[in-house]
This record gives C-alpha cells, sequence and structure tokens, in this order.
C-alpha cells in the first residue's frame, strides 16, 4: 500500500462526501492547482488507493427495504470448506458485504431483501445451498441511527 499524505487524505476525505465534483472544485477544495490534484488523483487510483467509484442508493427507494444482519459459523475450517464458502459469498448479489470476524462467528454479513418471504429465500436457496454452514444467526436491521462512507480524520495528520 502506499504512504499516504495529509493532502492525499484530504483529497480522499473530500471525494468521499462527493465523488461527482471536477477536479477544479477538488482542486479548489483541498487547496492545490489542478495540474498537481489531478496527478495526485490519478496516483490514488493507480495505487488501488481508492478502488473505485460508485453511488449511495436508498435500498428502500430500490426495492430492498430489508436489511439483515447473517452471523455464519462454518462447521469446519478446512481450507477447501473456507474456499468455498468464500467464493459463494462473492456472487450472491443479495450479499452486499461479508466480513471475516473473530468471536463466536466466523462471517458477518450485511444483506438486503424485499420482505421477509425474500430472506426466507435467500437463506433456503442461497445460504443452505452452500453446505459447511455450523450456524446461521441473523438480526434484522429496523432502523438507521449513522451510515457514512466518510474515513475519520487521523490523529497528527491536519486536513
Amino acid at each position: 500500500m502506499p504512504q499516504l499524505d495529509a493532502i492525499d487524505r484530504k483529497i480522499i476525505r473530500t471525494l468521499q462526501k462527493n465523488g461527482r465534483m471536477t477536479n477544479l472544485d477538488l482542486a479548489a477544495e483541498v487547496n492545490l492547482s489542478p495540474s498537481p490534484c489531478l496527478r495526485r488523483l490519478r496516483l490514488l487510483e493507480q495505487s488501488k488507493a481508492i478502488t473505485g467509484y460508485s453511488v449511495d442508493v436508498d435500498a428502500r427507494a430500490y426495492g430492498l427495504p430489508v436489511t439483515v444482519m447473517v452471523r455464519i459459523s462454518l462447521e469446519k475450517h478446512t481450507k477447501d470448506v473456507v474456499d468455498h464458502f468464500e467464493e459463494q459469498m462473492k456472487r450472491i448479489p443479495e450479499v452486499l458485504e461479508c466480513f471475516v470476524m473473530t468471536g463466536l462467528s466466523d462471517y458477518m454479513l450485511r444483506v438486503v431483501v424485499s420482505d421477509l418471504e425474500g430472506y426466507e429465500r435467500f437463506v433456503r436457496d442461497r445460504l443452505q445451498s452452500i453446505g459447511g454452514i455450523g450456524s446461521i444467526d441473523s438480526s434484522f436491521v429496523y432502523g438507521v441511527v449513522k451510515r457514512t462512507h466518510v474515513f475519520p480524520e487521523i490523529s497528527g495528520h491536519n486536513m
């Protein structure tokens, strides 16, 4: 990973807040002239410090109002079982995020579905068909207090 300086971090945080801004606006926001700003941005993209650009969408408006946090424990932790499970997670569109965890569960998934019946289909048709799963523990999200994609500032790195 590249070593990022305070200006690189400021570019990243600014784009996390508004990824559609022009280079001219970005340069003004981070106190650079446009050419050096664009050069830094391209280096951040090439080094994979910036991994891509996307749009935030309200899941309810899209038609997926049910979010479920799913804790998964595998029956065995052999390389084949783990690799198979992780490959399947990458292919299931309802799984927005899959984290490898410490503690009681092996994985935490963030899943979106249209309704309770959709979640039942997801469990029966997608998860249970994978095999090797020891337990599935689900918690339904009924409210969101905070949701952001903007990283916090790092102590000692003024922005």
